[in-house]
């Protein structure tokens, strides 16, 4: 369901969905700038995209389309891989840092849920419910390896050179891909084992 039909139907559930979902989405491209500037690329900086401000990170096709269909995407955040020191552990750590930032923000957000004894029906159980369900979800997607999400960077930086550019030739097309996968449900059962592994990741560190 789009953002759009749940500001009718129930507007309190929709702030507790939007501004969750919005800051999750620009701390993941802000980890993908920050940790490429730590390993030697200034271009994020250089373009004024380390900031928390949400007009920097926003992109109008993929806002309309999250509004309207649920399903949408910030601007990435630009690293020039070139520039990284260590190439390949750099496109790892570089592609790998907004997916871990996510899951930071999920193990917070289910450890101050289970902790805080809060009243399972009020505000703030249901904004952090609401801030773990967002940032497993977007974990686990980016962990999907077709170009341009995280997992196929990640997935190239263990490749040897070759299949890197046969993979990185798909990305023009990987929205599409995405989008028509998604469609037919071929990706669910490979979303719900990412979302497996990191809430089995998270209910270990909270139970230890």
């Amino acid at each position: 369901m789009g953002l759009i039909n749940l500001l009718i139907k129930d507007p309190l559930t929709f702030i507790l969905i939007a501004i969750p979902l919005l800051y999750s989405v620009i701390l993941h491209e802000l980890a993908h700038g920050w940790v490429a500037y730590k390993m030697g690329d200034p271009t994020a900086k250089l373009m004024g995209r380390l900031s928390f401000n949400p007009l920097k990170h926003l992109d109008p096709v993929g806002t309309l389309m999250l509004f309207i269909f649920g399903f949408g995407w910030a601007r990435p955040v630009p690293v020039n891989f070139t520039n990284l020191r260590e190439s390949r552990k750099g496109l790892i750590f570089v592609a790998s840092a907004g997916i871990v930032v996510n899951m930071i923000l999920a193990f917070i957000a289910i450890f101050l849920l289970r902790f805080l004894s809060l009243p399972s029906h009020g505000i703030a159980a249901t904004g952090f419910y609401y801030m773990a369900q967002i940032n497993i979800i977007l974990a686990a997607f980016n962990l999907i390896p077709i170009p341009p999400l995280d997992g196929s960077k990640i997935l190239m930086g263990f490749l040897p050179n070759r299949f890197q550019s046969s993979l990185s030739r798909l990305e023009p097309y990987g929205f599409f891909i995405i989008i028509g996968l998604l469609y037919f449900g071929v990706l669910n059962p490979l979303i719900d084992f990412f979302r497996w592994i990191m809430l089995s990741i998270i209910g270990i560190l909270l139970f230890r």
